[in-house]
Order: structure tokens, then C-alpha cells, then sequence
């Protein structure tokens, strides 16, 4: 829509995969795309911006603090500001995701939805998806519970909507190892408060000393490598379950939003000499 309307140099903050997305399409559309990154974001995902044709920036502060940085320089800079909820088409960009969970389910939706929440726009494209899926005729009226999955260092809104407030606060000093969910507020607040309560779902939090555990689980158990937002999907799907806020039977979708590739993995560190005697019974534990 960038393109189609004439624009011809962006810019956004991003804690990262956001950020390689707009790099992607921008360098697709012939678009110039200016992107600044936290100091701690992932360097596979900064390095990713790169390679993809972005001019990144490293700025020293979070993606809330950054936005502003953004928006300042759209005069002097003569970019369109792609910041989350600034513009209209990234939500109905999300708007997919509703799509594609109705289609797969058979023109169903699932009971509930986990969702790592940082801007929060795929809750807000998806609630908007289904409401326009209803009216169209392809589902009916029924909607699952929406589950806004934060850190429980830096959740604003997971604690608005404990406190049952319609708007959150900057969460001061919010800090997460989840590189999406490091976002101490977002414009979109209210919306998603909204969303959470219309669809009788929930916020939760997650530590970040469960995540990599929960990867790694996933890994060895499913053979699918998360990206730490989607292992904070499954940590917040346990918790859920033993705090009786979802039922066993049912059908939950939890979204990953990135591949693990971009994060941390194990060194690898045992080693063979292929010219000495190697012993096969020990290596396999026998």
C-alpha cells in the first residue's frame, strides 16, 4: 500500500523481526526504509535489517522511548512513519492470520488464542478478521478467548488489565530477555483491553527463566524450534491450564512469530577423532 500510495522512504523502531520484515518488502517495493533498533535487540535480526537493505541504527533505549525519535524525524527525515498503529494497513496486514485460522479449521474458529503481546497489533487484526469473517457469512458469532501472552518484567498491559483499567501505564524500566515482548507500553492499549475483555479472555505473564527451558522442550519433544515469544506462548498455555483459566479439551492455538534461528542455541562441544578408536557402545550410552 506504500507503494501503491506514492511513498517512497520509511522508517520505524523495532525490537527486531518487525523491522526485518519492513526491510524485505521495502527492498521488494523499490522503498527506502530507515529502521532503529534498542542497543540489546537480537544482532542476528539487526544483522538481518542489514543485509536486507535497511539503514539501521542502534539508539540506547527501548522501542517505546525510540517511537518518539521516529515520529520527530519525518519532517527533516521526509519519511512515513510505519510505527505500530500509526498507520492503518499493518492491522489489516495481520487480518491474515484470522483468515488462515478459519480456513485451516473449516470456516471454525479454536476456543482460545495465545498471543505474545508486545504492540499488539495481530490481536487487533485478528479480532477484526473474525468480525468481518461474521458479517460476510464464512463463520458465525461464536469468537475464541484472546490470551495477551507479556513478561512479568515488563507487562503493561497484563497488569491493566488485573488492575481493570481501560488504558495501561509505561511500565518504568520494563525489561525482558523476550525481545518482542520488550515494549513497556503501546499506543494500542486501549484496543486490546478492550479485545480481552469483549472475547472473556485473559492477560498472563510469563519469567524469563522459563523460556529457554520451554524451547528447548519443544525442540527435543515436537521437533519445532520456537523463537522465545512463541516458547512464552507455551509457557503462559501451561500456567493457564494449572491455574484452571483454560480447560484440557480446549482447542488452543498458540502463535510462533519467528524462527529460532534468529536466538540462542546450546554450544556444541563433545568431539570424535575419526582416526583413533571410537568407541560406538559408549557414545551411545551403552
Amino acid at each position: 500500500m506504500a507503494k501503491e500510495l506514492g511513498v517512497s522512504r520509511v522508517a520505524m523502531p523495532t525490537a527486531g523481526n518487525a523491522g526485518a520484515a519492513l526491510a524485505a518488502y521495502c527492498s521488494r517495493a523499490g522503498i527506502e526504509a530507515f529502521v532503529f533498533c534498542p542497543d540489546d535487540a537480537p544482532e542476528t535480526t539487526i544483522s538481518e535489517i542489514a543485509l536486507q537493505g535497511a539503514r539501521v541504527f542502534r539508539v540506547d533505549g527501548n522501542i517505546t522511548e525510540i517511537g518518539p525519535l521516529v515520529e520527530a524525524g519525518k519532517e527533516a527525515g521526509g519519511w512515513f512513519s510505519m510505527s505500530t498503529l500509526k498507520e492503518p494497513y499493518r492491522v489489516e496486514g495481520k487480518k491474515t492470520m484470522g483468515f488462515e485460522l478459519a480456513e485451516q479449521l473449516g470456516w471454525d474458529v479454536p476456543d482460545v488464542i495465545f498471543y505474545p503481546t508486545g504492540g499488539g497489533t495481530g490481536l487487533i487484526g485478528m479480532w477484526k478478521a473474525f468480525a468481518e469473517m461474521e458479517v460476510l457469512g464464512w463463520i458465525g458469532p461464536r469468537r475464541p478467548r484472546m490470551v495477551a501472552v507479556q513478561s512479568a518484567t515488563c507487562g503493561p498491559i497484563a497488569r491493566a488489565f488485573e488492575q481493570g483499567a481501560a488504558t495501561s501505564e509505561p511500565w518504568v524500566g520494563g525489561h525482558t530477555d523476550v525481545p518482542g515482548l520488550r515494549v513497556p507500553w503501546t499506543i494500542g492499549d486501549f484496543i486490546l483491553l478492550q479485545i480481552l475483555r469483549e472475547s472473556k479472555g485473559f492477560a498472563i505473564t510469563v519469567e524469563d527463566h522459563e523460556i529457554e527451558p520451554a524451547r528447548a522442550d519443544m525442540a527435543r519433544e515436537d521437533g519445532l524450534h520456537l523463537c522465545p515469544e512463541g516458547a512464552a506462548t507455551m509457557v503462559a498455555y501451561g500456567k493457564a491450564l494449572t491455574r484452571g483459566l483454560i480447560a484440557k479439551d480446549d482447542r488452543a492455538v498458540l502463535f510462533n512469530c519467528a524462527s529460532g534461528l534468529k536466538y540462542a542455541m546450546p554450544p556444541v562441544t563433545e568431539r570424535l577423532e575419526r582416526r583413533g578408536k571410537i568407541d560406538y557402545a559408549k557414545l551411545v550410552g551403552g
